[in-house]
């Protein structure tokens, strides 16, 4: 099982209009949708972006964690679109499994994104948002101050150079967190693992296109509840992006997490589902 794959009794999986779909499922009441982060592709899945707060918001509500096309189990999928609408498409295909007609969307990183882009096309299918470590748009926003390409992203086409290199792993993921501890031989083990086991998935994503599309035109067009948690040390997409975020839609409030990187569900748990559940109570969703 692992660090990546979630205890056989919460996952599941459905088919969506690009393929399998991939999810666990935790908890009862009212449904929460989870979407995974960006990371190795290969070897990004739900349940290692949320099951360090998965048991906690499980305890008053149905969760439903998703794996990205191409990282988790998701796939495999060859695309030449924006990569967040096969995402999209993905939530939207676990949601119709668990008969969840519209409901909280929680994104980080990549997830985040996918969940703007959820709100955008499918208003009706999203009720509050949880987003940031994101770019509103496909392929990125423009950078005030932080150097592009950020070191994550860096590090990230180093390991497609060479996705069979151990020590490029692990550099990316150092890349991921504030605390360079969290890259633990038994993390790297599990991530290797599950990309030795998905080849398909590793050579999908090689030969996908990410079409780049804007949504920042389009960001003040969500009117639902909507909250920024973004890590104050995250290498991948800098801080700054959840200041614009925030800036573009007027009722979203941002919080900074110290002490931590590209990944808050991960490096900070306890503060990242207090964030979730104070948003989720305050606004009756």
């Amino acid at each position: 099982m692992g660090l990546l794959d979630a205890p056989p009794q919460f996952a599941r999986s459905t088919t969506g209009p690009d393929g399998p779909v991939h999810y666990v499922a935790v908890g009862e009441g009212p449904p929460l949708v989870l979407v995974a982060a960006w990371g190795p592709q290969p070897g990004t899945t739900a349940w290692l972006t949320y099951a360090g707060v998965l048991e906690r918001l499980g305890a008053g509500r149905r969760c439903i964690a998703v794996d990205l096309p191409n990282f988790g189990r998701t796939g495999p999928l060859t695309f030449h679109e924006p990569a967040h609408d096969p995402a999209a498409r993905a939530v939207a295909a676990a949601m119709d499994a668990e008969g969840i007609a519209a409901a909280p969307v929680v994104g980080t990183s990549m997830g985040a994104t996918t969940g703007i882009v959820l709100a955008l096309a499918a208003p009706e299918r999203v009720t509050g948002l949880v987003v940031g470590a994101c770019h509103a748009s496909t392929g990125g926003d423009p950078y005030l101050l932080a150097p592009f390409p950020s070191e994550s992203g860096v590090a990230a086409a180093d390991l497609a150079a060479a996705p069979d290199d151990e020590g490029a792993l692990r550099r990316f993921l150092r890349t991921l967190f504030h605390d360079p501890a969290r890259v633990t031989d038994e993390l790297v083990a599990d991530t290797t693992a599950f990309r030795q086991q998905h080849p398909e998935h590793l050579r999908a994503g090689a030969a996908s296109v990410s079409v780049a599309h804007s949504n920042m035109a389009l960001l003040s067009e969500i009117t639902v509840p909507m909250l920024v948690i973004h890590g104050r040390s995250d290498r991948m997409v800098p801080f700054e992006q959840g200041l614009m975020i925030s800036s573009h839609v007027p009722q979203a409030d941002l919080v900074g997490l110290n002490r931590c990187g590209h990944w808050p569900p991960v490096e900070r748990p306890v503060e990242f589902a207090d964030q979730v559940e104070l948003f989720l109570r305050r606004n009756g969703i």
